[in-house]
């Protein structure tokens, strides 16, 4: 371990024995297959990690590690990129992410308070993920559709013009879907009771 700095990287750029554990996890299993589907090349580093957060959800310290070794690059260079773009995430993300821009034309246009609205629709502040796994929540500084502004992404989908009613009805189905889940055995909550 002495030819290893602390991010596990050695002197020759690749990753530590250490990190090389026995075994075969899901996350390096996703890693190995998002390397192979992008022909091995260092060069797709970039997308490789798209192709694992497409698939997880997040980078996983497991999955970085995967990604290090099956392209034979320094582990620091891999966190690098996974940690200089904003759309990659290091921590677990929800099922559905709610992003709400906050750029100046959103701002000016009311982005706070659809932000607020947000919060107070899905009971999180920006930055969280829901207890269940369901649903997290985002504030960027700009998504670069400006002329959409007020403007919230809900599950990959824009939807400009964003007031509190549009709202309402974009984050039905997500509200809908996690108060069913909550839902006692016998399949009805107390309001759908005849």
């Amino acid at each position: 371990m002495q030819n290893c700095d602390k991010a596990g990287v050695g002197r020759r750029g690749q990753a530590s024995p250490r990190l090389r554990k026995p075994g075969v996890s899901g996350e390096r299993a996703a890693a190995r297959s998002a390397v192979r589907k992008n022909g091995g090349r260092k060069q797709a580093v970039i997308q490789i990690l798209q192709d694992l957060q497409e698939r997880l959800r997040w980078l996983p310290p497991e999955a970085l590690e995967a990604v290090a070794l099956e392209l034979k690059m320094p582990l620091a260079h891999v966190y690098s990129v996974a940690t200089f773009y904003k759309s990659f995430s290091l921590e677990p993300r929800g099922r559905h992410t709610c992003t709400v821009c906050m750029g100046t034309a959103c701002h000016v246009r009311g982005g706070a308070a659809v932000l607020e609205h947000f919060e107070r629709k899905l009971g999180l502040r920006a930055g969280q993920t829901s207890p269940d796994g369901e649903v997290t929540l985002e504030r960027v500084n700009c998504l670069g559709a400006c002329a959409l502004a007020p403007l919230a992404v809900v599950d990959g989908r824009y939807h400009g013009q964003m007031n509190e009613t549009k709202a309402d009805k974009v984050l039905l189905p997500i509200l809908r879907a996690g108060s069913q889940a909550q839902a006692p055995e016998g399949g009805r909550r107390d309001e759908e009771a005849p």
